[in-house]
């Protein structure tokens, strides 16, 4: 009897069996998702505008008997696919990004990273029954700008999930990339228009005020932690050398690796600005132009899981853990529910996300196996996690703690 097939056995497979079963699942589709992330990576999409993209995933979906929402969550270009009858004791979402950026395209691999979910999502639906699991694919657009994800996590959208998960392609491979909380603003100062020549003394200098302001954030670095970063630059100056600035607008971004801490840099640099204002005799005020990014929240039973099924397939991690990565919505998401965004490294280390290289890379016989390779991540870490209710609990321990 034991000699016999799972599927003939009546019983429940373990870890081994679901393993080999989600392998060949995944070569079942391998086909058609290269095909898809190469047809992404010829048409990028710019982030609120993933119009065609999505309408290609969603018919994919569709094709293959999976109920999409679509539009989904207030975004036009978002849509969640569910496969079966949605009753299973547990959730995951396997989120999915397809949005490319300005002039250089899929730059930051979201075609790919999206066909490794739609891949993952796939070759796991006749599953759904064995791990008690209902596994929902997410689209989640935007990410570049102003980030779905998280006006999805605010809006509860994650709250019923167990577990969410998707992959990055990177440079190296990481289990856990650090992500910073980021904050967005437009600071604008409102002074006084006079000549700068015959009366300068009736005018009010609103590009002074931006100026002193970049000053106080510089002298504020001094005074913040290592981790926390402050970028800004000047959107509008003035309109000549010879008419004092009344209207000038600078936007910001400041990071941090904490949520909270973001939260108290926010305030020194509102501090900052009304500091300009009071020195420069104008006025100020802000507006945000993308939503807050988290960071990522640790899960280490996860992580550990991840751990192991990088090491079954082979991947060497050979990142820097303790590097920044930068900033992702996918850090809301692990607020609200256990999540991970493990990157998977499909380039040389001399190419850098955001390049034109690694954009001409989304194509590459490396990409396609990347493809697989990425798939089959996310479907194990599911199948280890959701197989084995000591893991699943301690991994909901870990995200309970603060």
């Amino acid at each position: 009897m034991d000699d016999m097939p799972f599927f003939l056995r009546g019983d429940k497979m373990n870890y081994s069996e679901l393993k080999e079963r989600i392998f060949s699942e995944i070569e079942k589709y391998r086909e058609e998702l290269t095909a898809l992330n190469d047809n992404i990576a010829d048409n990028p999409e710019i982030s609120g505008e993933e119009y065609e993209t999505s309408k290609k995933i969603v018919k994919l979906l569709q094709s293959h008997g999976y109920q999409v929402e679509y539009p989904f969550a207030g975004r036009d270009t978002a849509f969640k696919g569910i496969y079966g009858e949605n009753q299973h004791k547990h959730k995951v979402a396997i989120l999915t990004e397809y949005d490319a950026l300005p002039e250089i395209g899929h730059a930051c691999g979201h075609c790919l990273s999206g066909s490794i979910s739609i891949l993952a999502g796939l070759a796991t639906k006749e599953m759904q029954d064995e791990l008690d699991t209902d596994i929902h694919i997410i689209g989640t657009p935007v990410e570049e700008t102003d980030g779905a994800k998280c006006q999805m996590a605010e809006d509860g959208v994650f709250d019923g999930y167990d577990m969410a998960i998707m992959v990055h392609l990177y440079n190296t491979s990481l289990l856990t990339p650090k992500l910073q909380g980021l904050a967005a603003y437009m600071y604008c100062f409102h002074g006084k228009a006079a000549h700068a020549s015959a009366a300068p003394w009736e005018g009010q200098n609103a590009f002074n005020a931006a100026q002193l302001m970049f000053h106080a954030v510089d002298m504020l670095r001094q005074h913040s932690t290592p981790d926390a970063q402050f970028h800004g630059i000047i959107r509008n100056g003035g309109e000549a050398p010879n008419i004092v600035p009344e209207e000038v607008t600078a936007e910001f971004y400041i990071r941090a690796l904490d949520k909270h801490y973001l939260k108290k840099l926010i305030d020194k640099v509102d501090d900052c600005a009304a500091g300009a204002a009071i020195a420069t005799q104008t006025t100020w005020e802000k507006y945000p132009t993308a939503a807050i990014y988290d960071n990522m929240k640790p899960n280490p039973t996860g992580a550990a899981a991840l751990a192991e099924i990088y090491d079954e397939l082979g991947i060497e991690v050979n990142g820097d853990h303790d590097k920044i990565f930068g900033s992702s919505d996918a850090g809301n998401v692990s607020f609200a529910c256990p999540g991970f965004h493990p990157c998977l490294q499909i380039v040389d280390e001399n190419i850098p996300i955001h390049t034109r290289e690694f954009a001409e890379a989304m194509k590459s016989e490396r990409a396609h196996q990347g493809l697989v390779v990425g798939a089959k991540i996310i479907t194990l870490q599911i199948a280890k996690i959701f197989s084995d209710e000591e893991k699943l609990n301690a991994m909901k321990a870990d995200f309970a703690e603060k």
